[in-house]
């Protein structure tokens, strides 16, 4: 019978977190030019929802991310933490474009973070599965 440790919790819930992260921004981004045709203001709406949700989960992945390398700690090499100091500059570009997506009025700095910030999502998730 196959059991569930300490590890496998710690990365199932990791995942889960970069899941609905990446996800849904995803999602968003394709959801965008249909609600526009059935509200003006939806897109706007739906945001604000998925905001609610993804922080959450965006902070479930960052606290397991910090378990993630308590967890390690001591036992990688150089390579691999240079690899994880470049992850986690991409999952704070993520973060920051995604606050910043937010909270701006334009729609052109709008455009750029939501690029950015799934951008940077990306290359971080690349990087996490190289470590």
């Amino acid at each position: 019978m196959l059991s569930a440790d300490l590890d496998t919790i710690r990365i199932s819930l990791h995942l889960l977190g970069v899941t609905v992260w990446i996800g849904g921004q995803i999602l968003m981004a394709a959801l965008v030019p249909v609600l526009r045709g059935i509200a003006p203001d939806a897109p706007r709406l739906a945001a604000a929802r998925f905001g609610q949700v993804a922080w959450a989960f965006f902070g479930l992945a960052m606290i397991t991310g910090i378990w993630n390398i308590l967890a390690l700690e001591g036992t990688q090499s150089a390579e691999y933490n240079a690899t994880l100091g470049v992850k986690l500059l991409a999952v704070t570009l993520s973060g920051m474009a995604a606050f910043l997506h937010q909270r701006t009025p334009s729609a052109a700095v709008r455009g750029a973070t939501g690029g950015i910030g799934l951008l940077a999502s990306l290359v971080a998730l690349f990087l996490g599965v190289m470590l």
